[in-house]
């Protein structure tokens, strides 16, 4: 390469094409449906709210995190490690640190920028709203920037990113609220927002810069060296019960961390919104939606650096069978999760709370408990919160043999196809909504699609079994186990689907065939010969 500037966006276009390409069609897609709405936009009620999040502010937040998660490197990061998260690679290139800084919150800020103005023109917003020009796209480039900085300094505790980028981006998303709530003019907007830029920008130079040189405090050693009794403390036994177990332990130290430290910078910013919602049961109860549907829509997200292959000569050469180095992700998935959870039962009450809004939600608890019954409501509730779950857990483990495979072209692939599906996804069912033939067909077709999935599903997980016997790559015990399993899981929901849901208008085989689906099953026991299939060649 001639210069920095196109050595770094190479960078970028080389690794993401196929996403960049899928947004580029999600905003034809918005112009198009823009051409297809006459009039100046939609009438502001609940029916046009939630088709303008269905079709605008969900692809839009998907959109903004991609983005956020490409120009942070993000993707290819541990957000709770100490280690900076700008790729090391890169450090031996021959520019400047300025311009290792410089260039992708360049690049990031003209992607933000044209994502919002594109958005802004393009899309169909609800009429009667006075929205913004320039200042939403300002506080998408400042937060972008100060998102950089943060994640590309190197910190002393594992964590403490976490932290950081949480209390800063807090006090950044508390500007922007007190905006909205206030209608601050935009002058007063841009005032306070671009200044925020150059001082990112010269936070995140000393960052890389200490990244470069390999400056990486280690606080938790501080204490050990002080002191005479140091010497004399008994040490730690660090030592493992088996190779699964010190598995495991690499892997939640390299990928588990990623799930909660997500979910815990988007939860403030997220349950803010309770301070603005005043005394509207509809908008609260929204917002405690979102709150719930966070780890399984992050998991996606934090599912790109749990599946990356990472097998490096140290792992593909230790004494394990690639069942053990398989479940040793499985495992950290699932104290991911639950982690993640954690963060979130955690932090609602406490924001309801401070918000003033728990009494509301306590109240219409109430009444749903008087209508239902109190055993009826805790075993649904429970079972929301299982299903949730499992959502997320699914979401970080239904795609490892992508990546596992080695293969990069699958995995951006993938990618691809996902990002064209939320983009096409919204106006689609918009326009099945708005048509009542086109309901009723999708309708009195749901059974047979359900069916061929099914058929689908069960060919190729009939297939992989197959495979995995011949080649030996799990015991015939594994394979017993796993499928009785399955067949247990899915007995179960079915049953719980008929009891919450049967009526005489949903047929039991309706139910089996969703709760066949449910469980995952082929693309989990494929995940074996993927990582053999990378693991030998």
């Amino acid at each position: 390469m001639r210069s920095p500037a196109l050595a770094i966006a190479w960078e970028f276009r080389q690794r993401h094409r196929w996403g960049f390409i899928a947004l580029a069609g999600y905003l034809v897609v918005l112009a198009t449906f823009k051409l297809l709405i006459p009039g100046p936009g939609l009438t502001f009620n609940m029916d046009s709210a939630e088709r303008f999040g269905v079709v605008v502010m969900g692809p839009l937040t998907a959109t903004f995190m991609y983005l956020l998660g490409v120009f942070t490197f993000g993707l290819s990061g541990d957000l709770a490690a100490r280690q900076s998260m700008y790729p090391a690679r890169m450090f031996t290139l021959p520019v400047s640190t300025a311009a290792l800084a410089g260039w992708p919150m360049l690049y990031g800020s003209t992607a933000m920028m044209l994502l919002w103005l594109a958005t802004r023109f393009l899309a169909v917003w609800p009429s009667g709203f006075d929205i913004p020009v320039i200042w939403p796209a300002l506080a998408a480039v400042s937060l972008l920037a100060w998102t950089q900085a943060l994640t590309w300094m190197p910190y002393g505790l594992p964590g403490l990113r976490v932290i950081v980028a949480v209390l800063w981006l807090g006090v950044m998303d508390s500007i922007v609220l007190l905006a909205v709530q206030y209608k601050a003019p935009e002058p007063v907007m841009l005032a306070i927002l671009a200044p925020q830029i150059p001082i990112a920008y010269v936070a995140a130079r000393i960052a890389v810069a200490r990244a470069r040189r390999g400056d990486v405090p280690d606080w938790r050693r501080a204490p050990a060296r002080r002191g005479p009794l140091a010497a004399v403390r008994p040490r730690r036994q660090d030592d493992f019960s088996s190779p699964g177990r010190a598995q495991a332990w690499f892997e939640w130290r390299r990928h588990g961390r990623s799930l909660p430290a997500l979910v815990a910078i988007l939860l403030p910013f997220e349950l803010a919104l309770l301070l603005v919602a005043g005394d509207t049961p509809a908008l609260v109860f929204g917002i405690l939606f979102g709150v719930l549907l966070t780890p399984p829509f992050m998991a996606a997200f934090a599912a790109a650096t749990v599946r990356q292959a990472n097998l490096t000569p140290f792992i593909a050469t230790r004494p394990v069978t690639s069942a053990t180095l398989i479940g040793a992700r499985l495992n950290a998935a699932i104290w991911s999760t639950l982690a993640a959870w954690l963060l979130v039962l955690v932090a609602v009450p406490l924001a309801l709370g401070l918000s003033g809004q728990s009494s509301m939600v306590i109240a219409r608890a109430s009444r749903v408990i008087d209508a239902v019954g109190t055993p009826r409501a805790i075993v649904f509730a429970l079972l929301c919160l299982a299903g949730l779950l499992a959502a997320t857990w699914k979401q970080l483990v239904q795609s490892l043999y992508l990546g596992l495979s080695g293969r990069e072209w699958i995995v951006k692939g993938s990618v691809f196809l996902t990002l064209v599906f939320l983009a096409a996804i919204g106006p689609i069912a918009l326009r099945i909504l708005e048509h009542s033939d086109a309901r009723t067909a999708l309708w009195n077709a749901f059974p047979l699609i359900l069916g061929v999935l099914v058929c689908c599903k069960m060919s190729a997980a009939g297939w992989i079994a197959v495979r995995l016997y011949r080649t030996r790559l799990v015991s015939d015990r594994i394979l017993v186990t796993g499928a009785v399993c399955w067949v247990v899981a899915v007995l179960a929901l079915y049953g719980l689907l008929t009891w919450l849901l049967f009526t005489p208008f949903m047929p039991r085989y309706l139910l089996g065939l969703v709760a066949i689906l449910a469980v995952p099953l082929a693309r989990l026991s494929a995940t074996p010969l993927a990582l053999a299939w990378n693991r030998h060649r």
